[in-house]
């Protein structure tokens, strides 16, 4: 069985399959990186933006997967990750036997586990490695990136998270990034609901909220999220970096697999609950910012 080749061959040969916001930009880091990459999508510009940094367009998954010693996926959710994953068009029965799957969606631990075992029957190995950082992380490749599955898969796929990202750990068996990714989603949303009520109440307090964000990131309440949320807040611009959507969806994973392990998330159940009721009031393709919107309208500033 080949394996990905080693540093003395040429780079592995990649397939992309998901070119979102977040999958055009690690893409094209890889291109950069002198990988050659094949792409693909449902949406012509997507492949069209693709081939204009240097990749190749595949019309179809089967083709994109056939030759790759290393595939890497970048779709929305489980049910997504299936549809590519299996059936006589997916990437299990296209795909080399020796070559890596590495899935970068978020989704639910169980569904990296069972891709992994259905994989093995077919000799492809397996790492889940979603990421954080959004689409500013992507874009300049400082994305932390949390993996499950073995060791020397990991290894071997290193050079490749280094052109993706900074921060690269191996969290554990095939799963455990994504349980990982859970936890990051709800540190997250309980920040920036965290933040979007500190705006709402320092903007009705006559504070300058410029003067006072730069303040406060400063000290022990300063964050990752602030630092790349704060414009956000500032000009209420919510164009999606990381859709609301989304996030309803990973609050989702995060509170059915707490339940499972039996943790109890008394915070993080209410901001999923906000999410949601985000959601529901039509702002589901904005930014996950867009929580300040949320509190707003509970504080009577927004109809």
């Amino acid at each position: 069985m080949r394996g990905i080749p080693t540093m003395s061959d040429n780079l592995p040969k990649v397939s992309w399959i998901g070119l979102g916001i977040m999958g055009s930009p690690m893409s094209e880091n890889l291109i950069k990186a002198g990988y050659d990459v094949t792409g693909h999508t449902l949406e012509q510009e997507k492949l069209d933006r693709l081939t204009a940094a240097g990749g190749t367009a595949a019309s179809s998954l089967a083709e994109a997967v056939r030759d790759a010693d290393l595939i890497i996926t970048m779709v929305p959710a489980s049910p997504q990750v299936e549809a590519i994953a299996y059936g006589p068009d997916g990437i299990l029965e296209n795909a080399r036997p020796g070559a890596l799957l590495i899935d970068m969606s978020s989704i639910t631990p169980q569904t990296s586990v069972d891709l992994a075992a259905a994989a093995r029957e077919k000799g492809i190995r397996v790492l889940d490695a979603p990421v954080s950082g959004g689409e500013a992380g992507a874009v300049e490749a400082v994305l932390s990136i949390m993996v499950g599955g073995e060791r020397a898969d990991f290894d071997e796929a290193k050079p490749v998270f280094e052109a993706l990202g900074k921060t690269i750990v191996l969290c554990g068996p095939h799963g455990s990034g994504q349980t990982v990714k859970a936890a990051n989603q709800l540190i997250v949303a309980v920040n920036i609901q965290a933040c979007a009520e500190a705006v709402v109440f320092l903007e009705k307090s006559g504070v300058d909220l410029t003067a006072a964000l730069d303040v406060l990131n400063g000290g022990l309440a300063g964050s990752t999220v602030l630092t790349r949320k704060k414009d956000n807040f500032l000009n209420r611009d919510f164009q999606p970096g990381f859709r609301i959507d989304l996030h309803h969806k990973d609050m989702g994973i995060v509170t059915d697999a707490a339940r499972t392990v039996g943790a109890a998330l008394p915070v993080g159940a209410v901001v999923a609950q906000l999410v949601a009721s985000l959601r529901a009031q039509g702002d589901g393709g904005l930014d996950h910012s867009a929580l300040l919107r949320a509190v707003e309208r509970l504080s009577g500033t927004r109809a």
